[in-house]
């Protein structure tokens, strides 16, 4: 039997336990916002321990703990994999519009619902198992194999993997593989980069009767709003081949992300998240905010979009703005030799070959590659992520442990 043809039969023999696995990690509360994972982790590592997996735990934030394993394959140099995955997942509120218990990890009908069941406990699950099963067969392996495991990913916190690339280079590696939600369809090489900005319109405000005393700010704010629609009219500067990549892809983009997501992988969107302003409905509003959420495409510029904003707000004097939050949009090479390795492997096991992609949302897998490591994530669809009745199927899931397994023993293998 080959070592591929164990690493199958090993997950086959033991799926029951890796279900349950998830099913445990899943019930452990990890909501971010407050960002708390004690819960989750504690079941991260059990495992480690009960395996006798190498691993030490970084927490420069006490309550959002990481996990970092490293092993070297006993079989000669080789290349250095990172598996990432979190640990932390979206709040639930108070649960309305959920009609499973969204910290229960029920299964039903095949599917394994509850928060992080999508995004992306299968996804760190899957990361786990691979560093355990491979650890099995380390003295054959070439090269190293690392396990990042993390806190503080949902909110772009400065705790998780953030804080490991800046401080642990353990982690950096000469590839990263990430189980994020993506689906099962296409294999993520970059994604587009989050411009968070505060607009502020003020004006001297005046009884409801009285508009001719003072202009409304939350008007001003609306004709702003759809002026900022113009962003997506900016042009984007790719290299031929990446942008050939996303046109060629788009059909895949739908498939993973919905209907219309292949026609804004490349271009400047807005959405409009919050908007606080007025005290009564019988007084001109003298004060009004909002937040928008500005995702770049790759190929587009912090400067070039910044300089947009302020020709906009040249014709809104009563309006100022500030910037919450910004990550670079990232991507690697489409044809990269992890991106053929995962292609191979979903091929022979699902007789499909998976399609590469840019993603609309962001993931730490960004972080290596603004340090110019190629990064790419395969997962899951992502069903309720975000939402209601998150779920994961479970035998997709499995697929997805079985191809992060076997292509993680590739890249290890080429040497």
């Amino acid at each position: 039997m080959t070592d591929r043809e164990q690493i199958l039969r090993w997950i086959d023999d033991e799926q029951g336990a890796i279900v349950a696995f998830l099913q445990r990690f899943v019930r452990a509360r990890s909501p971010n916002p407050p960002g708390d994972t004690l819960e989750a982790a504690a079941v991260v590592r059990a495992f480690l321990e009960e395996n006798g997996l190498p691993f030490r735990i970084v927490a420069p934030q006490p309550t959002m703990p990481n996990f970092v394993g490293s092993f070297d394959g006993g079989a000669g140099k080789g290349k250095h994999l990172v598996l990432n995955g979190h640990i932390d997942v979206f709040p639930v509120g108070d649960g309305r519009g959920w009609t499973r218990d969204p910290w229960g990890g029920e299964i039903v009908d095949g599917k394994l619902y509850g928060r992080g069941a999508a995004d992306m406990k299968p996804g760190t699950t899957a990361s786990i198992f691979t560093y355990a099963l491979l650890h099995r067969i380390r003295d054959r392996l070439k090269g190293r194999l690392t396990l990042t495991a993390v806190s503080d990913e949902e909110t772009f916190g400065p705790w998780g993997a953030r804080w490991l690339i800046e401080n642990e280079p353990e982690v950096l590696g000469d590839c990263c593989l990430n189980g994020e939600p993506s689906s099962p369809y296409t294999v993520r090489y970059g994604e587009k980069g989050p411009l968070w900005l505060a607009f502020t319109v003020r004006t001297a405000g005046a009884h409801g009767a009285y508009t001719h005393f003072s202009k409304s700010a939350t008007l001003i704010a609306g004709d702003l709003m759809r002026d900022l629609g113009a962003l997506s009219d900016l042009p984007v500067d790719l290299p031929h081949n990446i942008m050939s990549a996303i046109q060629a892809a788009a059909p895949a983009a739908d498939r993973a992300m919905g209907a219309g997501a292949g026609d804004i992988v490349s271009k400047v969107t807005l959405n409009v998240g919050t908007i606080e302003g007025g005290l009564k409905v019988n007084m001109v509003p003298s004060e009004c905010r909002f937040e928008a959420d500005i995702r770049l495409p790759p190929g587009m510029t912090h400067e070039t979009v910044m300089a947009e904003v302020k020709r906009i707000l040249a014709r809104y004097p009563e309006a100022e703005v500030e910037e919450i939050n910004f990550n670079p949009p990232s991507y690697c090479d489409p044809h990269g030799e992890m991106m053929e390795i995962v292609q191979r492997n979903v091929e022979a096991l699902a007789g499909h070959r998976p399609t590469p992609i840019v993603s609309l949302g962001g993931t730490d897998a960004r972080l290596w590659r603004y340090k110019n490591i190629p990064a790419y994530v395969y997962g899951p669809f992502p069903r309720g992520m975000g939402s209601t009745d998150e779920h994961v199927e479970i035998a997709e899931f499995l697929h997805v442990v079985r191809t992060h397994a076997l292509s993680a023993y590739d890249y290890l293998m080429r040497g």
